[in-house]
C-alpha cells in the first residue's frame, strides 16, 4: 500500500447529540493510536448540509453521516475515499458502519415483555431511513411473538405544539399499558411530555424507552428515560479504521458493518410490572424487593401463599418464565448494574448479593448473558448504568 506522510480528513459528522459525538470519541481513539491525520470538523447540526467551510480543502477521505441527499451528492461530487456512518445508504456503494438496529429493537421488545407488556408502540422520525429501519424491525419482533404494535412518525418540521397534541392523542388510542420505544432520546422526550398532556402515568400506563443513551436527556426528563445505548465509540473507531485501508489503497466491499449496542439503562420511565394476576404482581416485587439476597423459590411461595406448581404456571402464562427463572433473571441484573456502577471486586459483589462464592456467581452470570463479568465490565466501563443483556 502507498504511505501518506498526512493523511487529510474530514468530518461531516454533527456536533449535536450524544450518538454523534460518541461516533468522534471512536475517530479519536483511532487516530491516537494511528498518528498522522489531520482532521477536519466543524460544528453543525444532524440537518446542516453547508459544507462551505471545506471550500477549496485538499483532502485525502471522509468519514460523514450521509442522512441528505445534499450530503450524498457533494460526498459523489468530491470523489474521495469515504465512509458512511449512516443506515440511510444514500451512497450504497460506499462501506458503511452503523448500529445494529435489529439488536436494539429487540432488546426494547423483550424489556417490555419482561415486565409483562403486551402491547407495543413504535415513536420514529420519518427524515431518518434509520427510524423507519428501526421501527420495521420492532414491528417484526413484535409480530414474531403473534402480537400487533403500532407507529407514530414525526413530521419533518419537527415536533411543534399541534404535532405534541397529535402525539398525545396517538397515545391515548393506544392500548393500555403500552410499552413505547421512541427511535431516539429526543423522541422519548417528546412522548414524554405528550403523556403529560394526554395525562397519561409514566411508566403505569405507557412505559418508554429511547435510543442512545444520552445522559443528559435521560437525567433531565420527568421520570428519567430508559435509554439503549449504542456502542458509539466501537463504530467510529471502525469507520475510521476502514477509511485508513481505503487511504492507502485498499478496495472494500461496499455495504454495512454493523454493531451491536452495549446495553440498555434501565430508568424509571419503563420500570413497570405490567400482570394483571395480583399474585404475581406481589411475586415479582418480593423478589425485586430482595434481589440481593439468596432468595429461594419457597420464600416466594410463603409470601404470596400458592404452590410452587400453581404459581409457576401463572408466571409461565403471564412472563414465560418459572419463578426461580424471575429470581435468577433479576440476580443477574443486579450483578450488572453493581459491576459497572462500582469499582468493587468479584468476591466484593459476591458477598453483597449472597453468593457463597464468586465462582459460582461468574458462572451464573456467563450462563444468562453471553459475558464473563469482566467481558461485561469492560464493555461497559466508564458509565453507571443498570442493564443486562438477554438472548432470544
Amino acid at each position: 500500500m502507498p504511505q501518506l506522510s498526512t493523511r487529510h480528513v474530514a468530518l461531516l459528522v454533527e456536533t449535536s447529540n450524544a450518538y454523534a459525538r460518541g461516533l468522534l470519541v471512536g475517530v479519536k481513539k483511532y487516530v491516537e493510536e494511528h498518528p498522522g491525520w489531520s482532521m477536519y470538523l466543524a460544528e453543525h447540526s444532524r440537518h446542516e448540509t453547508d459544507f462551505s467551510w471545506l471550500e477549496g480543502w485538499q483532502g485525502h477521505g471522509l468519514l460523514a453521516r450521509i442522512e441528505s441527499e445534499e450530503t450524498a451528492r457533494f460526498i459523489r461530487r468530491l470523489g474521495l475515499p469515504a465512509v458512511d456512518l449512516s443506515a440511510a445508504r444514500l451512497v450504497p456503494e460506499l462501506p458503511g458502519v452503523e448500529t445494529d438496529d435489529g439488536t436494539i429493537a429487540r432488546w426494547a421488545v423483550q424489556h417490555f415483555e419482561e415486565r409483562g407488556l403486551r402491547h407495543f408502540a413504535y415513536c420514529g422520525d420519518e427524515r431518518f431511513g434509520w427510524s423507519l429501519k428501526r421501527g420495521a424491525w420492532f414491528a417484526e419482533h413484535v409480530r414474531r411473538r403473534g402480537l400487533t404494535s403500532w407507529e407514530f412518525r414525526m413530521k419533518p418540521s419537527g415536533m411543534r405544539a399541534a404535532d405534541r397534541e397529535l402525539l398525545a392523542e396517538w397515545l391515548t388510542s393506544l392500548p393500555r399499558p403500552v410499552g413505547v420505544l421512541a427511535c431516539y432520546d429526543i423522541a422519548g422526550q417528546e412522548v414524554l411530555e405528550a403523556c403529560k398532556i394526554a395525562e397519561l402515568a409514566v411508566p403505569d400506563s405507557v412505559a418508554v424507552i429511547g435510543v442512545d443513551n444520552d445522559d443528559l436527556i435521560g437525567s433531565l426528563t420527568s421520570p428519567p428515560l430508559s435509554s439503549i445505548e449504542p456502542d458509539t465509540t466501537r463504530t467510529g473507531y471502525l469507520a475510521a479504521e476502514l477509511l485508513d485501508l481505503m487511504m492507502r489503497g485498499r478496495s472494500l466491499e461496499p455495504g454495512l458493518r454493523l454493531i451491536e449496542p452495549t446495553r440498555l439503562v434501565a430508568r424509571q420511565s419503563s420500570d413497570i410490572l405490567a400482570v394483571d394476576d395480583p399474585l404475581v404482581a406481589e411475586a415479582l416485587r418480593f423478589i425485586r424487593d430482595h434481589s440481593d439476597l439468596n432468595l429461594a423459590v419457597d420464600a416466594v411461595l410463603r409470601h404470596v401463599g400458592l404452590s410452587r406448581r400453581a404459581l409457576d404456571h401463572r408466571f409461565v402464562r403471564l412472563l414465560g418464565r418459572t419463578v426461580h427463572g424471575e429470581i435468577v433473571r433479576v440476580r443477574v441484573g443486579h450483578i450488572a448494574e453493581l459491576l459497572s456502577s462500582t469499582d468493587w471486586t468479584l468476591q466484593q459483589i459476591a458477598e453483597r448479593l449472597s453468593f457463597s462464592h464468586p465462582e459460582y456467581m461468574s458462572v451464573v452470570f456467563k450462563k444468562h448473558t453471553g459475558k464473563s463479568p469482566g467481558q461485561y465490565r469492560r464493555a461497559v466501563s466508564g458509565s453507571v448504568a443498570r442493564q443486562a443483556f438477554w438472548r432470544e
